[in-house]
């Protein structure tokens, strides 16, 4: 199964739905994502304020690198284990990828000043609340657009890959500002697109899908915060 698949929705068993139903499930959507980014500006402020843990991670590769292979496992298992795992089994993988992804962020946070890190956390939820919004509300069908941020995404990642051995300003200055319009489109393509899943999941599992919506939403704003930070972050002298 494609990883779009997987993190973005996949094919879902058809069943009956009310308005009422897909309310109850977008509630639980945004719910789950604002909890997990709560969770992640806890825990990357815990270990930001702790110099010996970060040294720990900082000055030991193998423990950073495998916080980051974790992280994707956690996501791929989430993902391709929707059907058959636990609502309570569910929950704790996303809470302990929240709480991964703030030992990890943390370090990027600690590069720019706190006001400007503010500052752009605002202006992402803006952005990203107008977009998810627009993504629910609208009668256009995004699926064509979807496709397009796909293809996007995936030269994103590898563009990443690369930059992390090779440091170079105007490489990194074009790949935030295509990183920006990539998460900006998924924003309101995944809001539209969990209308659909909240339309299509069985009874049984809405809580489990939910969760997996939640982690689309999620990844969207924290890649999308990420991206704006390059532009709008003041680094520290």
């Amino acid at each position: 199964m494609a990883f779009d698949d997987m993190v973005r929705g996949g094919t879902f068993p058809a069943s009956s739905t009310t308005a009422a139903r897909v309310d109850q499930f977008l509630r639980a959507v945004y719910g789950w994502m604002c909890a997990g980014l709560a969770i992640t500006a806890i825990t990357a402020w815990l270990i930001a304020s702790s110099p010996t843990v970060l040294m720990a991670v900082a000055s030991n590769r193998v423990l950073f690198w495998g916080l980051m292979i974790a992280e994707l496992g956690i996501v791929f298992y989430l993902s391709a284990r929707v059907n058959r795992i636990s609502p309570a089994k569910a929950s704790l993988l996303f809470i302990g990828y929240s709480a991964l992804t703030g030992v990890t962020i943390a370090f990027f946070l600690l590069m720019y000043t706190g006001q400007s890190v503010a500052t752009t956390f605002f202006v992402t939820a803006g952005m990203f609340g107008s977009l998810a919004f627009y993504g629910t509300v609208t009668r256009r069908n995004l699926q064509g657009l979807g496709h397009f941020l796909f293809m996007g995404l995936i030269g994103v990642v590898l563009a990443s890959f690369v930059g992390i051995f090779w440091h170079n300003d105007g490489f990194q200055f074009v790949l935030s500002f295509i990183g920006v319009i990539v998460f900006t489109g998924l924003a309101a393509y995944d809001a539209q697109r969990l209308k659909a899943m909240a339309a299509a999941t069985p009874e049984g599992l809405t809580e489990n899908y939910a969760i997996v919506g939640a982690l689309a939403l999620y990844l969207d704003f924290i890649n999308l915060f990420l991206f704006m930070l390059q532009f709008m972050g003041s680094r520290r002298d």
